[in-house]
């Protein structure tokens, strides 16, 4: 593995505490929910405000932690990462299609109860940001260390009409939407829209959860009839035809998208492993055991045996929002190593943590994959950057 890639065996408290502080500039991680999720013994709880402080002493000031969670723990999570020091600075939803429920049916047994179950479907996880605290100013703290700011632009959703821009104000400023009688020059760019704190997989499911949203408002201009005001401004008054923005048909197309791992995306890297059997199943109270039937859980075959496996693309996007470039990306709860995918397709440094030997070398060679996916990337881009 390349000196830019460092793996851990071990526990992620010890390796730590062993780490200099002020030493990395991300934490993207995707720690134990505290579900107990297939029996595992590693997910019988949350990360403790011990282990978070340790995060935030080998952070450099400013630098940010995005850590996944459970909707049912969440709370928990956020409350030692808080207590440990950090600043919370917002929750980024990521919503799917996917997700199945771990419901009780009552009504097996009580026959007047049919249609009542114990749980919802799960349809989005919550990922905290945090940042360690500033030393000054957020202008000092960058130009000190590097952190304390997002990539913004290096994140925005790409415009998929080009009557939809970004604006670029005077002063650097940058607005999402038409501003008219505004003073100082602002001219339109194709940067896109602003990162938001949903992110979602672009399921039919979910996209049917968003308005239809050809444009921020309807049409209006004499055509298309009176416009009488419901708030303090008074009626429209005479105007000329004005379409709504057109982008697509869901106002979806405003949000990052992506889907949960595929098949490919898990195992990527992993062509010397043999498959082995990967038993999934759910009890009626969500946690995990045995069913009477195996048909109740599901039984397929995987290289990548690790049960919570995060998309390639989703934690490329996560470090690209809170590394600056040449920045260290840590992941104290590597698992099968896509935050260190991830990171390396960006041109990151990684530094990773697993206790699991197993996941360990799981994720060594799927990074290494990743690692000479980039280096083709590379070679390919200086390959046309030279013709004329």
């Amino acid at each position: 593995m390349a000196e830019t890639v460092t793996l851990h065996l071990g526990d992620c408290l010890d390796v730590l505490r062993a780490m200099p502080g002020n030493s990395v500039e991300s934490v993207v991680t995707d720690p134990p929910y505290g579900l107990s999720f297939m029996g595992k013994a590693w997910d019988g709880s949350v990360p403790g405000a011990e282990m978070w402080a340790e995060v935030l002493r080998v952070l450099k000031p400013g630098g940010h932690l995005l850590a996944f969670a459970g909707t049912r723990t969440q709370h928990r999570m956020a409350c030692a990462i808080e207590d440990a020091g950090f600043e919370i600075r917002d929750m980024i939803g990521w919503a799917y299609g996917s997700g199945f429920p771990k419901s009780h049916d009552v009504g097996k047994k009580l026959d007047e109860w049919q249609g009542w179950g114990t749980a919802l479907k799960p349809a989005w996880e919550p990922i905290t940001v945090a940042r360690k605290p500033l030393e000054g100013t957020v202008v000092k703290n960058v130009l000190a260390h590097g952190t304390g700011a997002l990539n913004i632009d290096g994140c925005r959703i790409d415009a998929l009409d080009n009557t939809t821009k970004a604006w670029r104000g005077a002063g650097g400023r940058r607005r999402d939407e038409y501003r008219t009688g505004t003073s100082g020059a602002s001219v339109p760019t194709d940067l896109g829209r602003w990162p938001a704190n949903i992110i979602h997989d672009g399921s039919d499911e979910v996209l049917a959860a968003f308005p239809d949203a050809k444009g921020q408002a309807g049409a209006v201009g004499p055509q298309h009839g009176d416009r009488t005001s419901v708030n303090c401004y008074g009626d429209y008054g005479p105007r000329p035809h004005t379409p709504p923005r057109v982008e697509i048909e869901k106002s979806a197309a405003r949000f990052f998208y992506c889907a949960k791992a595929s098949k490919a995306d898990r195992d990527h890297g992993l062509d010397h492993l043999e498959e082995q059997q990967f038993v999934q199943w759910q009890t009626g109270n969500g946690a995990s055991g045995k069913p009477s039937s195996m048909s109740e859980g599901r039984d397929t075959r995987r290289k990548n045996t690790h049960p919570t496996v995060k998309p390639t693309d989703l934690m490329r996007y996560l470090c690209r929002l809170v590394t600056p470039p040449g920045g260290v990306v840590l992941d104290p709860f590597m698992g099968s190593g896509s935050t260190g995918r991830g990171a390396v397709l960006e041109g990151f440094r990684f530094i990773g943590i697993e206790m699991d030997e197993q996941y360990v070398e799981i994720a060594r060679a799927r990074i290494e994959a990743a690692r000479d996916e980039a280096a083709a990337a590379s070679q390919q881009s200086d390959l046309f950057e030279g013709t004329a």
